[in-house]
């Protein structure tokens, strides 16, 4: 996701530059597609047999297509530090902007337990017999002591700084995704073709609607694709981003798809339906279709590729969210307690707060009665707090539209007027749909009472929520950061010296001068004094 550098000066002398290195369509195709792509959530999908290709299409249309246009035309517009809190504050101001930057941070905060949940299990299958390995992987002590253990190591390694985790993370990423997520399709398509009974269900492409608690799982693929704010910011970077970035997007889409589709299938192909585990069936798949060719031991190896590829994922990741809501919070949205960085530049405080609410989150396995019931919860959590992100970037598109008509835009949705309402009325729509469905407990999975499932989601979503409105009430002056706060670009409304709610007057080839940036600087630091006054 989308991260904020406080350290852009705003001011500065021109300087000769090195001729730009450009994003070539390849290169953001294959950035898209390695954002997005993610064995841990195919099992949920799985189940629909079939059906799960009409579900991959159905949130492509209606969210990874629109949602990835919208990011893109924000990017190439607001190319300045700060992401989608540069977004969202151009639109509704700094408490809605800061509120999307914590919002980021805490849907992968809601993500860490349910992802580990996930290693826990692959890191069960390792052993033998698969008995064994199942028995492991449903009992609740171990799946705590596994999530616990491995974030407060990944959140010590943390403090160390990115280098190691970053490498750590390259070959994760490779042989912890890339290769297990190939392996498996290959081995999917030999299974076929060697002809053996193949397990799939719901042989009907449209699924039954009227049956709302079975298709509860498909609301979970919108996370699947989530992580387009990423690398919309790259969008400027291309040579002629109104005609790269949608060939590159709808290629990536092609891509994704498929690989879920096929990924999916294979898993379909060897586990029946009604014995679907959230968290187990992938790593019993790589055992059934290693086992189809004889050689069933190399199932425990996957699970240990996929175990590795997960702790890569997560240790690189941890430190990612924490950099992005301090570099926001030095602008006085945080403590200045909690703004300290040690000598390689990590926050600590942060990640160790992070950490206790990573820590809380995992008790969720105490009051469910299943280990494979309170991965669900948190996927559904985190799933809900993204699109309450979504929704937002949304609004702050429609809302620059009408505020900022005139502001050159590196890339626009195409189809004019029109184009703005059907991409943001199928993306709205889709989101709100997505959001309704991660309330219902799906059928396919005990999750204990309904009233306590429901009552986690919606009590956690509306705390979350709530905390950034809080904090930002109860923001002090002292909390800034002059220094910091002052190489920070201002927003275009803060230039002319006008609300977020009012039409900009600039038009299309407008630039501030250095004069003009300079004369904004003064006048919200003399604002700051006199709050702190």
């Amino acid at each position: 996701m989308a991260t904020t550098d406080s350290k852009q000066p705003s001011v500065q002398p021109k300087e000769s530059k090195p001729a730009k290195a450009f994003i070539s369509t390849g290169a953001m195709t294959i950035m898209i597609i390695t954002t997005v792509v993610s064995l841990r959530g195919l099992p949920s999908q799985a189940e629909f047999g079939i059906q799960s290709i009409f579900y991959y299409l159905f949130a492509a249309i209606v969210f990874l297509i629109p949602f990835s246009l919208v990011c893109a035309e924000l990017a190439s517009t607001y190319t300045h530090s700060g992401g989608l809190y540069r977004w969202v504050a151009e639109a509704f101001g700094p408490r809605w902007g800061w509120s999307a930057m914590y919002l980021e941070w805490q849907t992968l905060v809601i993500w860490f337990p349910a992802v580990l949940m996930f290693a826990a299990v692959s890191l069960a299958y390792i052993f033998w017999p698969e008995a064994f390995d199942a028995k492991l992987a449903s009992n609740k002590i171990y799946t705590l002591v596994i999530v616990l253990g491995v974030y407060w190591f990944c959140n010590f390694m943390a403090f160390r700084g990115m280098k190691s985790s970053k490498m750590l993370s390259t070959l994760g990423g490779l042989f912890g995704t890339i290769v297990p997520g190939a392996i498996l399709i290959i081995l999917g398509v030999a299974y076929l073709c060697m002809g053996k009974p193949v397990m799939l269900t719901h042989e009907s492409f449209f699924p039954d609607f009227t049956k709302i608690g079975t298709i509860v799982l498909a609301a979970s693929i919108f996370l699947f694709y989530g992580g387009m704010e990423m690398n919309a910011v790259h969008v400027q970077s291309m040579k002629n981003p109104a005609r790269q970035f949608p060939r590159a997007m709808f290629m990536a889409v092609a891509v994704i798809v498929a690989i879920f589709v096929f990924a999916t299938l294979a898993i379909g192909f060897v586990v029946p339906a009604k014995d679907i585990n959230l968290l187990a069936s992938l790593l019993v798949a790589y055992n059934d279709l290693w086992a189809s060719i004889g050689v069933p031991w190399l199932g425990n190896v996957m699970a240990l590729l996929i175990t590795f590829g997960v702790i890569g994922q997560v240790s690189v990741i941890i430190a990612g969210p924490s950099t992005g809501l301090v570099a926001v919070g030095q602008s006085g949205y945080l403590p200045r307690s909690l703004q300290s960085t040690n000598s390689r530049g990590v926050n600590k405080p942060i990640l160790y707060v992070q950490a206790v609410f990573v820590t809380l989150l995992a008790f969720v396995l105490v009051v469910l009665p299943s280990v494979e019931s309170a991965y669900q919860v948190m996927s559904q959590m985190a799933t809900v707090i993204y699109l309450i992100l979504v929704l937002m970037i949304y609004f702050a598109f429609i809302r620059l539209r009408r505020t900022q008509p005139l502001k050159r835009r590196g890339y626009r949705v195409p189809g004019g007027k029109f184009g703005e309402i059907v991409v943001c009325g199928v993306g709205i729509l889709g989101a709100l749909v997505a959001m309704i469905l991660s309330f219902i407990p799906p059928s396919q999975i005990n999750t204990g009472s309904p009233v306590v499932y429901v009552l986690i989601i919606l009590i956690g979503a509306l705390v979350f929520f709530s905390v950034p409105l809080i904090v930002y009430a109860k923001r002090k002056p002292s909390w800034r950061d002059p220094e910091v706060a002052s190489k920070f670009y201002p927003f275009d409304w803060q230039i002319e010296n006008r609300r977020p709610s009012q039409v900009s007057k600039w038009s299309a080839d407008y630039v501030p001068t250095p004069e003009q940036l300079a004369a904004t600087e003064q006048r919200i630091a003399a604002e700051a004094d006199k709050k702190q006054s």
